[in-house]
């Protein structure tokens, strides 16, 4: 069970905006968090480390990103309405009216997003779906002038939305992806750290996933650290509502565990090493079979300095990349407890070798 400290992190590391190449606000949150049982530092690229064990023992690297996506401004026309840029992959159509909290150097500055409405738009228009191009965002400012005085030109923005709680201990919040991760691995640290074995595992919250098609900050985090193993943390699509396809994605419940990855970049060690683990302490889990890249920090990190046995260990999230993604947080106490005792299984004697 997610302690009351543990929760109340939770929700400040998800409230706090954070896309990509932006984060450096939620990564304050969470070293401040992990420096309470660890040793922290950072990277150039914005990376956080906590680090907890023996330094003479094997390494771990656990790695959830803390990025999430958003908007950039583009530019503002002469009546100062505001046009932008996805940050990372949006379905347009989530973003029709939403609230917007943009990042200015003055501090937050808040709008709407606008679109023409239903009324004034000919037959054939209302049978289209939205393009990014087709809004903007009103700041309400009567002109460019006066827009330009709060917002810039590269000032990054996200939906304006909290974490709320729903029933069965579900919760909804704009950033579950992947912010959640860096939270398991933080809380994996923790409950490692409370009865540590001989391994030296080091949390990273990464940077850059959603943009990052040369492998982001994990790629930078996985080279920087001589690990043996990694567990990459990530959400996954839940299958159990309407309009999914179980043939094509498989059976991933919400409450149901945590989704280890099989296939791909993923090693066969590390795999064995969660799914004995999770067997052993009776956890639920199900099995994601991956027959090409991950989309994951995973991908960047296996094939760092001479290779490092990467498993990947998902949560399942309902409405993936819209402001109200789902999860349970029994999922997110059962990852967390399969992780750090997984780390604790890990020995000097150890073979990663796939054989």
């Amino acid at each position: 069970m997610l302690s009351d400290t543990s929760f109340a992190f939770l929700k400040s590391l998800l409230d706090t905006p954070g896309p990509s190449s932006f984060e450096a606000a939620p990564a304050r949150v969470w070293r401040a968090e992990a420096a309470t049982f660890a040793t922290v530092h950072a990277d150039v690229v914005g990376n956080s480390y906590a680090s907890v064990g023996d330094a003479n023992g094997p390494t771990i690297l656990l790695a959830g990103h803390i990025d999430e996506i958003g908007i950039i401004v583009t530019w503002v026309d002469d009546n100062g309405f505001v046009y932008f840029e996805p940050i990372g992959g949006w379905d347009p159509q989530v973003l029709v009216a939403q609230r917007i909290r943009f990042l200015g150097r003055h501090g937050d500055v808040f709008g709407v997003i606008g679109k023409k409405p239903i009324h004034l738009m000919k037959p054939e228009e209302r049978e289209k779906a939205s393009k990014l191009t087709d809004l903007w965002v009103d700041i309400g400012a009567a002109n460019k002038a006066e827009a330009l005085e709060h917002i810039q030109i590269g000032d990054p923005g996200v939906i304006d939305s909290a974490m709320r709680e729903l029933p069965n201990r579900r919760i909804v919040s704009r950033s579950i992806d992947d912010r959640i991760g860096a939270f398991v691995v933080l809380e994996a640290l923790r409950r490692y750290a409370a009865n540590p074995g001989v391994a030296r595992v080091v949390a990273a919250a990464t940077t850059q996933e959603e943009i990052g098609f040369g492998g982001g900050g994990a790629r930078v985090a996985a080279q920087s650290l001589d690990a043996q193993m990694a567990i990459a943390v990530d959400v996954t699509f839940a299958t159990d509502h309407p309009g999914v396809e179980k043939k094509e994605l498989g059976e991933h419940n919400i409450g149901g565990g945590p989704v280890l990855t099989r296939g791909s970049v993923v090693s066969p060690v590390a795999f064995g090493l969660l799914r004995d683990t999770a067997e052993r302490l009776a956890i639920p889990f199900s099995v994601h079979a991956a027959g090409r890249v991950t989309s994951t920090d995973a991908d960047a990190i296996h094939l760092t300095r001479n290779g490092v046995a990467t498993a990947l260990l998902s949560i399942p999230n309902r409405y993936m990349h819209s402001p109200n993604e789902m999860v349970s947080l029994d999922d997110l106490d059962r990852a967390a407890e399969l992780i750090a005792e997984t780390c604790r299984m890990v020995t000097k004697d150890t073979d990663f070798t796939a054989r």
